[in-house]
């Protein structure tokens, strides 16, 4: 049997959502406040919510001298892999990884409040209401002037029961919103939508297949490995919730929100 190294984690994603290269250049590009009365003002302060990695937020420091952030997130494995990737770019002065819950968070406000599907993150509410109380969080955590930056699943359309079943244990169609009841509630929490997106089918598939691969391959390679049943479960069980659950019908969209003066 072969018991030498464990199951790779993560290492095909750049981020950790649905997110193309393309659509976060262009994100990052729309960030300067061009309501500033002389030029447009890039923030200079970062806070990221459910960091992970935090790869969006140290793209964003690269494309803003100056610029310093603070990552937040409960997975320790994450957040090295975060502070190693600061080390390399030469941006370890200028970034925090911090292990911390963010219920209740003291942290703020900020220029740019980075949230991308991590609203549960911030209270410990239950869906649906968990959204709408993290949006009023956010709103307290941005400073006036700035910009959040909120990734949030919605229902494309209402799921099937077959649908439903086959996806997370307990999931309900009233898990969700739809885009417009998602906008309705970030604008009753205080902000402006200045621009809105959803990630599209592939960048689905590529997150969806990157999350899985290099996992896939180590399994073709060690199926006697002590962690080979355990792990196939694992992987073969979410392949399943997407292909047969949300794929489709579960999407993200990318809120840049203003705060209302």
């Amino acid at each position: 049997m072969d018991d030498t190294g464990a199951p790779p984690r993560l290492t095909r994603l750049t981020f950790h959502g649905p997110l193309s290269e393309e659509r976060a250049a262009r994100m990052i590009g729309r960030l300067p406040d061009r309501t500033a009365p002389t030029a447009p003002t890039a923030p200079t302060t970062v806070l990221d919510i459910g960091c992970g990695w935090g790869e969006f937020m140290l793209r964003l420091l690269e494309a803003t001298p100056g610029a310093t952030g603070v990552g937040i997130d409960l997975a320790e494995d994450d957040l090295a892999r975060g502070r190693a990737d600061a080390e390399a770019r030469g941006l370890a002065e200028r970034v925090r990884f911090v292990r911390e819950s963010a219920v209740d968070t003291v942290r703020g406000p900020a220029d740019l409040v980075l949230c991308f599907s991590a609203s549960h993150a911030l209270s410990d509410a239950r869906p649906p209401e968990n959204t709408a109380t993290a949006l009023h969080v956010l709103r307290r955590l941005v400073k006036p002037g700035g910009r959040v930056l909120l990734g949030e699943g919605f229902w494309q359309r209402p799921p099937s029961d077959d649908e439903l079943s086959a996806m997370w244990p307990d999931a309900s169609e009233s898990e969700f919103h739809d885009l417009p009841g998602l906008v309705d509630l970030a604008v009753a929490a205080g902000f402006r939508p200045a621009w809105i997106e959803t990630a599209n089918a592939d960048e689905w598939e590529q997150f969806e297949s990157g999350y899985q691969s290099d996992v896939e391959e180590w399994l073709a390679a060690h199926p006697d490995h002590s962690l080979a049943e355990e792990t196939r479960d694992r992987v073969d069980r979410h392949r399943r919730t997407w292909l047969r659950g949300y794929r489709g019908v579960l999407g993200l969209a990318y809120l840049t929100l203003v705060p209302v003066h």
